[in-house]
């Protein structure tokens, strides 16, 4: 015996099934965007990504500027060609030379091969927050809020010297 359905109820369980995928999640999925779970600022805003930057800082007033640099252009190299805190009163960077980064690769400046960036000034503290601009070759300016993070745990021996974390103050308290 074949039963049949009325039109109505065909038609509305059509439309459910073909509206269900659009009612869960929407468009814009947060499952489809870039997320980095790290204490680091990260910006994908020019050839040359920024990942995970962060100001390693031993004792008050100096630090070195840690991050991974990524270059997005499969046939050129890009070069970081100069970092600067964007408020002179919280510090500046010390000389460095051009970091060059290969077509489609990568450079960790945590790395012991790398040239050390040097930031001195009276930002430079665990737990602040420094606003910097990375300049990059082709005329590229990227902005970046970088933390202090201090010399230890996962950070230690990153400022040169060597990390105790009992030693550092805590973060955050008021």
């Amino acid at each position: 015996m074949h039963l049949r359905r009325p039109a109505a109820v065909r038609l509305a369980l059509g439309a459910v099934l073909l509206t269900a995928p659009l009612t869960s999640c929407g468009f814009d999925l947060a499952t489809n965007r870039v997320n980095t779970v790290a204490n680091g600022a990260t910006q994908r805003d020019a050839t040359l990504d920024v990942l995970n930057a962060i100001i390693v800082s031993a004792e008050d007033g100096s630090g070195v500027f840690v991050a991974t640099l990524s270059n997005n252009d499969p046939a050129e190299p890009t070069t970081l060609e100069s970092l600067s805190v964007d408020d002179p009163e919280e510090g500046e960077v010390g000389d460095f030379s051009p970091i060059e980064v290969a077509p489609g690769s990568y450079v960790n400046l945590a790395a012991e091969d790398v040239t050390d960036v040097a930031v001195e000034g009276e930002g430079v503290a665990a737990g602040n927050v420094i606003p910097m601009t990375v300049e990059i070759s082709g005329g590229q300016v990227v902005r970046v809020d970088v933390l202090v993070v201090p010399n230890c745990g996962d950070y230690a021996g990153l400022d040169g010297v060597g990390g105790d974390c009992e030693e550092a103050e805590p973060v955050g308290e008021h």
